[in-house]
């Protein structure tokens, strides 16, 4: 797998904000509670001769050799690894079947629509769209397909050691957010996330996305309801040809 190539110019930014961020917590430290509390502190003496100077050394060389283990450990976690390469096995072209069960125990409503995901920023994340109609009651009661657009971006944070997940949609105005696990010996995503839908009314949700084949995945997606998981939505998905 290609290795990001980190140019001396980003390498002297991380370095100046590194020591940047360290100037500011050695600054929040002199001005913090303590001192606020007195005063008046009985003045310390100040290093003299060449035993202040042995200390500055000491304690800029740690300073350094800490800024420089920080900026190895931000190189490596911005590395693309097999989290990564397996987000990658559900990038093209799809179909989809769609079924919603707007009650317990009531028929699902179906419908159809397009998807297609791809890569972006050297695969770091996957940027995927969908298109097609949603069955909802109108306002006669009857059930109606209004057109629906779709947009999410995946990714795998070395930083929390999760998949992360964004959605957003045509028939909503907020972005949800998702954190999630893979298991391999079912080829499964399980994403875990909170919705509302209406001021006040938030729901627990949990999403699975299971991988079929290479042409075929699954995802399943549960709600919360009084204190019972539910069921609410299935989608089937087939690679286009």
């Amino acid at each position: 797998m290609k290795t990001p190539i980190v140019s001396p110019r980003v390498l002297r930014r991380w370095r100046s904000a590194v020591g940047a961020l360290s100037a500011l917590v050695l600054a929040a430290f002199l001005a913090g509670p303590a001192r606020a509390a007195d005063p008046s502190p009985a003045p310390k003496a100040a290093p003299s001769g060449a035993s202040g100077a042995a200390s500055s050394a000491a304690s800029a060389a740690a300073s350094q050799h800490s800024e420089a283990e920080m900026m190895k450990q931000m190189i490596e976690l911005a590395k693309l690894n097999e989290n990564h390469k397996l987000l990658g096995e559900l990038a093209g072209d799809w179909t989809y079947d769609l079924k919603m069960w707007m009650a317990p125990g009531a028929p699902p409503s179906e419908s159809k629509g397009t998807g297609s995901r791809k890569a972006i920023m050297d695969g770091r994340y996957y940027q995927a769209e969908y298109n097609g109609f949603v069955p909802m009651p109108g306002a006669d009661g009857r059930m109606i397909e209004l057109p629906f657009h779709g947009l999410s971006l995946e990714g795998y944070d070395n930083v929390k050691k999760k998949f992360v997940t964004t959605w957003c949609d045509s028939m909503s105005t907020g972005i949800s957010m998702s954190e999630g696990t893979y298991d391999a010996a079912t080829k499964t995503f399980t994403y875990t996330s909170e919705m509302e839908m209406m001021p006040g009314m938030k729901t627990k949700v949990r999403e699975t996305v299971k991988i079929i084949d290479s042409d075929h995945h699954t995802l399943e997606w549960f709600e919360n309801q009084q204190g019972k998981e539910v069921k609410t939505m299935e989608i089937a998905y087939t690679r286009a040809k």
